[in-house]
């Protein structure tokens, strides 16, 4: 494309990114909350969509790549990874995202998640989780709470669930987060934040499915408990959260993690976070209701080498070392033999 034909571009919209197809999901659904606000972020990116690529595995979140004007695939249950991992090497310089569920992608997809995420491959990964598997109509699935009862598991599930943003942290990932699908200007933040990440990144994003797991969150969702329940992390900020007449905030003694009131200790001793600690990333993961008020935004946010750039290296040296090679020569060398 010429310069002059560059300058009189116009900008992307929201609504370049909308594709042809209605979006199939249940009425009141919150991947609808999810699609609007990707498809918003989009064009803040700078990215052109035909640099762009969804790929999805198999879930009610997996039909996404259909409702985005880029490239995308529909993939098969719990490989997406595996695709995302493969175009990133052949395809570097692409924007990928890869979309999936808590079943795809911590079941059948739990191997394949966590090898993206320690390779740092250069793909950002949302996570929906609604605690249910919704596209096979409401049985358990692993990030479900102990004791629930679905139709796989009528007495209630004696599983403890994986909680997949202590998965991430475990698997060496780069940058994680979480948020919800009904607080949006978060989300935007979370998601303009991954996509500027260089490695994997994986959002967790709070997903109510209101058909099999209605109000799976309502106590981060509703004005009147989130203001108890919800902490919203800032990096280089004290962790607090609270009504304002009554802020908290926490300490932390030997290994223990303690709740106090704003006032009661010297500032001095309130936890500052630090989005680049794994290891205060890793207790702050841990915080879950009842006992401790939940944790959104940016929970680790590091650099190190990622591994698509690392593979182009890689090859280049081997060139420059050995030459382009022949394909036919090397399937010849060796223990052959003619049939």
């Amino acid at each position: 494309m010429s310069d002059a034909a560059s300058a009189t571009t116009e900008p992307l919209t929201k609504a370049d990114f909308q594709s042809d197809q209605d979006s199939r999901w249940c009425p009141g659904c919150g991947d609808y909350a999810i699609l609007s606000t990707v498809q918003k972020v989009m064009p803040d990116l700078g990215v052109p969509r035909e640099e762009i690529v969804f790929i999805s595995g198999i879930g009610c979140s997996s039909r996404f790549p259909y409702y985005m004007n880029t490239y995308g695939f529909h993939t098969i249950h719990g490989r997406a990874p595996t695709f995302a991992t493969g175009l990133k090497l052949a395809r570097p310089e692409l924007t990928v995202f890869l979309v999936t569920g808590d079943g795809d992608s911590l079941s059948i997809g739990g191997n394949h998640l966590l090898h993206i995420l320690r390779r740092n491959v250069d793909v950002k990964i949302l996570l929906f989780n609604n605690r249910i598997y919704g596209l096979t109509k409401g049985q358990y699935s692993p990030t479900s709470e102990q004791g629930k009862v679905t139709k796989s598991s009528p007495a209630g599930s004696t599983d403890y669930p994986i909680n997949p943003v202590l998965f991430a942290l475990g698997a060496e990932a780069t940058f994680v987060a979480r948020t919800v699908d009904r607080n949006v200007p978060h989300m935007e933040m979370v998601l303009k934040r991954a996509a500027k990440h260089r490695g994997s990144a994986l959002v967790e994003i709070y997903q109510n499915c209101n058909v099999f797991n209605d109000g799976a969150f309502k106590y981060l969702t509703e004005r009147a408990t989130k203001i108890d329940t919800e902490l919203v992390v800032k990096n280089g900020e004290p962790l607090v959260f609270g009504p304002i007449d009554d802020r908290k905030g926490f300490v932390i003694r030997g290994t223990k993690t303690e709740i106090v009131k704003l006032g009661s200790v010297p500032d001095e001793d309130l936890w500052v976070y630090d989005e680049t600690d794994p290891v205060g990333a890793g207790i702050l993961a841990r915080f879950d209701h009842p006992n401790f008020p939940v944790p959104i935004g940016v929970f680790l946010d590091i650099d190190r080498p990622n591994f698509s750039e690392s593979m182009v290296v890689q090859e280049e040296q081997s060139i420059a070392k050995k030459g382009p090679g022949d394909i036919k020569e090397l399937f010849l060398r060796g223990q052959t033999w003619d049939v």
